[in-house]
């Protein structure tokens, strides 16, 4: 059985989305007999695409061509799921929705869309059979929109925990959230999954928000002090962990820009996750440009704009996210406490 409890006094505040990007819609696919589902951000018209994988133990697709030096250099969709590396085949039901649309590269008389995509691990939290596959990637991009999307418990964030070093029975719940920043006319917003095995810490504080906690399961641990304290972590499997997402611009960008943007991006992951990029974690943050904002302020301000919306963004996914209790694991969230 799932249970779900969230404080009505901590209303989540919103900080933008990535759909304020122009030219992109993003479409969640919940699975209802477990906690697991999957999200996929579109962009129809394609956009330059870069990647960056910080994290030792990543689980991805697609991965390779976004290269700067491989021939490929705009992509149609991007694919974010739990379920481990079986999520991955979720990609293939958005490749199958795209192309029904008419979205894709032209191939001879058809059309071929590039989706990579990145998927996290939640098979500990309800029944691991069930997965996210072809039919729910597919389902996700029925549910496409530009709207803004939703948050916390849905998608590829349904069951996501984080704070697990120390065991995830000491851990929290993760989820997916989305913030957008806007400077001169132009706009970088990221979408952020975060199952990450650290605490989520407040940027501008660096103390907890959500994460690991004592004994007694009522009060944040604080991880990083209690790892230098000399607390022992708890054995964990590689790649039982991950913070995946897509960052989204309307600046003009190369593919190489893509890429340096999906790297600066991870900085806002180490702002608002700590630990973070283990050996346990498979981190891996996408980068698109759909350049209909007709210009670029440079790769300063738009790296340090995409650092900051990935930041808020991973704020935003513990911040909305429900706590859930599942036959004896309870992942309270961060307004329980």
């Amino acid at each position: 059985m799932v249970r779900s409890s969230v404080s009505p006094s901590r209303k989540p505040h919103r900080t933008g989305a990535i759909t304020d990007v122009a030219g992109i819609e993003v479409g969640h696919f919940t699975d209802t007999r477990r906690p697991t589902g999957c999200t996929v951000v579109i962009a129809r018209e394609g956009a330059v695409a870069g990647v960056d994988v910080r994290g030792a133990a990543p689980g991805t697709r697609e991965t390779d061509l976004l290269s700067p030096t491989n021939l490929v250099d705009r992509v149609h969709g991007i694919l974010l799921a739990g379920g481990s590396a079986w999520g991955l085949d979720a990609a293939t039901g958005v490749v199958r929705w795209l192309e029904e649309q008419g979205v894709g590269f032209p191939v001879g008389p058809v059309r071929l869309p590039i989706v990579p995509g990145a998927v996290l691990f939640d098979l500990l939290v309800g029944d691991a059979t069930i997965r996210p596959d072809a039919d729910a990637g597919y389902r996700a991009c029925e549910l496409a929109s530009a709207k803004a999307p939703a948050e916390g418990n849905v998608g590829a964030g349904t069951g996501a925990a984080i704070g697990k070093i120390f065991g995830i029975e000491r851990g929290m719940k993760g989820g997916i959230g989305t913030a957008s920043v806007t400077v001169d006319g132009v706009t970088v917003g990221a979408l952020i999954a975060c199952n990450a095995l650290g605490d989520v810490i407040d940027p501008d504080t660096a103390l907890p928000i959500a994460g690991a906690r004592t004994r007694n399961g009522k009060a944040l641990l604080d991880s990083r002090r209690a790892l230098l304290r000399g607390e022992p972590p708890k054995p964990h499997l590689a790649g039982t962990n991950t913070t995946i997402g897509v960052i989204a611009t309307d600046a003009v960008i190369t593919k190489a820009q893509a890429c340096r943007l999906a790297t600066m991006g991870h900085d806002g992951l180490a702002r608002s996750i700590n630990p973070v990029h283990t050996m346990s974690d498979g981190d891996t943050l996408f980068a698109l440009g759909t350049g209909r904002a007709g210009k670029s302020l440079g790769m300063m301000v738009l790296g340090t704009m995409a650092a900051e919306a990935v930041a808020l963004a991973v704020v935003r996914a513990v911040r909305a996210a429900q706590g859930i209790t599942i036959g004896k694991l309870r992942l309270p969230a961060a307004g329980d406490l």
